[in-house]
C-alpha cells in the first residue's frame, strides 16, 4: 500500500515538476559559411506562466572568431507544453569567424525570474549552442569580408570642375552592407593625387540604417562614411583615380567588387585681392607720460590676472567639485528627470519605458514602481502600467497607451507644512519659544 501511495503521489506531481524553465539553440543559414560571414546563432528561453525578471544573456569568448549579441529587440513567444503556458524571449548572437575550420560554441547559462504558484523565483538554464563549420572559398580573397548586398555612393560637396586655388572640396563615400556590422567593414582605398594636398576626418560608423531599396523595399545594414578633403595650392587639372572596392558576396558565393568612377579636378588661379596700404597715425610722436600710463595699466591688469590664476589653481579641487555638483543638481532636478522618462515612454521600448519607472519610483523613495503606482492613486497610471508589466512577463496582447502613461506621471507635490512633533525642540528659537507670551 505504501509503494502504491508513493506511485499515485509520483504521477500526480509530474506535470509540476516538468513545468521548469529550459531552452534552446539553432543557427540560422548555416549551409555554405565562409570566413567573415557573420553567423546568427538563435536562442530561446522559455519559463513557466510568465517571467517575472527578463533573462540575462551573456557573452562569451571565441578563439578566432568575434561574438556580438545582437541589438536587435529581442521576441516574445507563447508555447503550450504538456499543458502549461510557458513564456519566452528569443535572442541571437552573431558570431564571425575568421578563419575556416570547425567552431564548437561553448555552453551558455542564462540567469532568469520566473513565477511557480504566485511566488518569484529565481533559476538557471544551461543552454548548449551548437556547433558550425567553416569552408574556404576559392573565390574569396586573402582578407575576409563577406556580407549582403554591399553598395557605395559618393558625393561633392561643390563642383569640382570649378574650384579655385585655396578651395577645399569635401568629398562623402559611404558604404553599405546588409548582414554585417559597421566595425567589420574594411576601409577604402582612395589613392593618391599629384599636386592635390588630402586631410581625413574620422571615419563614421553606424548600425541598424535603413535604406531604401527598388520600390518600396527598405534594407536595414550597417554603414561606414568616410570624409576626404582636398586642396590644391596651385591652378591646373588633377584627376582623382577610380575606387574598386572588393568584397564576398554571401548570396551568390562569389568574390564581387563595387567601384567608383574617377573624378577630375579643375583648378583655376584665383584672382589678386587689391593690397590696402596702411595709413599712418598723424600723431605719432606721443608723449612720453601717456606711454608709461599705458604699460602700467597693461602691467596692473597682468598682475590681476595672474592673482586671479593663482587663487584658483589653488582652489582647482574645490571649485571642480562645486562645479561638478551644480551640473548634477540641474542634470538630475525633477523636471529634467520628467522629461526624460516622458521622451522613453515616447519612443523606448517596452524594456527601457520599465526600467525608466524603476528609476524613478527609487528616485522618490519606493522600492518598486508597484509602491509608486499604488502611492500616486490614479487610475489611468496603474491601468497603463499593468498592461507593460503584462507585455513584458506574460504576452503581448495589449498595447500600453504611450500618451496615456506619460501624461499620467506628474511632478510630487511636497507637502510645505513642517511635520508635527511629539515633543518641542531641545533649544528654544525665535520662531517656536518654549514659552509663549502671556
Amino acid at each position: 500500500m505504501r509503494l502504491l501511495a508513493v506511485l499515485i503521489g509520483l504521477l500526480a506531481c509530474g506535470p509540476g515538476l516538468a513545468a521548469e524553465p529550459f531552452g534552446r539553440a539553432s543557427i540560422e543559414d548555416s549551409q555554405g559559411i565562409v570566413p567573415g560571414q557573420q553567423v546568427h546563432v538563435v536562442v530561446e528561453v522559455f519559463a513557466p506562466e510568465f517571467f517575472t525578471s527578463p533573462p540575462q544573456f551573456p557573452l562569451f569568448d571565441m578563439p578566432d572568431a568575434l561574438v556580438t549579441l545582437s541589438t536587435d529587440r529581442p521576441q516574445n513567444l507563447v508555447q503550450m507544453i504538456d499543458g502549461v503556458q510557458h513564456s519566452g524571449i528569443r535572442r541571437s548572437y552573431a558570431v564571425v569567424p575568421e578563419k575556416a575550420g570547425s567552431f564548437s560554441l561553448p555552453a551558455v547559462e542564462i540567469d532568469l525570474g520566473y513565477s511557480v504558484d504566485g511566488t518569484p523565483v529565481k533559476g538557471m538554464v544551461k543552454v548548449t549552442l551548437p556547433s558550425f563549420e567553416v569552408g574556404a572559398s576559392s573565390h574569396q580573397s586573402a582578407t575576409p569580408f563577406a556580407a549582403r548586398g554591399l553598395t557605395m555612393t559618393q558625393s561633392f560637396d561643390r563642383d569640382p570642375s570649378s574650384l579655385k586655388t585655396g578651395d577645399a572640396l569635401v568629398r562623402t563615400i559611404v558604404v553599405f552592407a546588409e548582414d554585417t556590422q559597421a566595425m567589420l567593414i574594411p576601409p577604402v582605398a582612395v589613392g593618391t593625387t599629384s599636386g592635390v594636398a588630402r586631410y581625413d576626418k574620422p571615419t563614421a560608423l553606424a548600425d541598424g540604417v535603413e535604406q531604401r531599396g527598388i520600390g518600396r523595399s527598405v534594407q536595414t545594414g550597417s554603414t561606414r562614411t568616410e570624409t576626404i578633403v582636398y586642396t590644391a595650392s596651385s591652378a591646373g587639372r588633377f584627376s582623382l583615380p577610380a575606387i574598386s572596392y572588393p568584397w564576398f558576396d554571401v548570396d551568390g558565393h562569389v568574390l564581387s567588387a563595387a567601384t567608383l568612377p574617377a573624378a577630375d579636378l579643375v583648378v583655376a588661379q584665383a584672382a589678386a585681392t587689391e593690397r590696402i596700404q596702411p595709413e599712418l597715425q598723424a600723431d605719432v610722436n606721443a608723449s612720453a607720460s601717456r606711454a608709461w600710463r599705458g604699460w602700467f595699466v597693461v602691467v596692473l591688469l597682468c598682475a590681476i590676472d595672474f592673482a586671479v590664476a593663482a587663487f584658483a589653481w589653488r582652489r582647482l579641487p574645490a571649485i571642480r567639485t562645486w562645479m561638478t555638483r551644480v551640473r548634477t543638481r540641474r542634470r538630475n532636478s525633477p523636471r529634467r528627470r520628467l522629461g526624460r522618462i516622458r521622451t522613453i515612454i515616447g519612443v523606448g521600448n517596452d524594456l527601457a519605458i520599465y526600467r525608466a519607472l524603476q528609476d524613478w519610483s527609487r528616485n522618490l523613495g519606493y522600492r518598486t514602481p508597484s509602491e509608486w503606482v499604488e502611492a500616486q492613486a490614479c487610475p489611468r497610471l496603474s491601468t497603463q502600467v499593468a498592461i507593460l508589466e503584462r507585455r513584458l512577463f506574460r504576452s503581448r496582447d495589449m498595447q500600453v497607451d504611450r500618451a496615456a502613461l506619460a501624461s499620467a506621471i506628474t511632478l510630487p507635490t511636497a507637502d510645505r507644512r513642517p511635520p508635527k512633533r511629539a515633543l518641542p525642540d531641545l533649544n528654544p528659537t525665535a520662531e517656536d519659544p518654549l514659552l509663549h507670551p502671556l
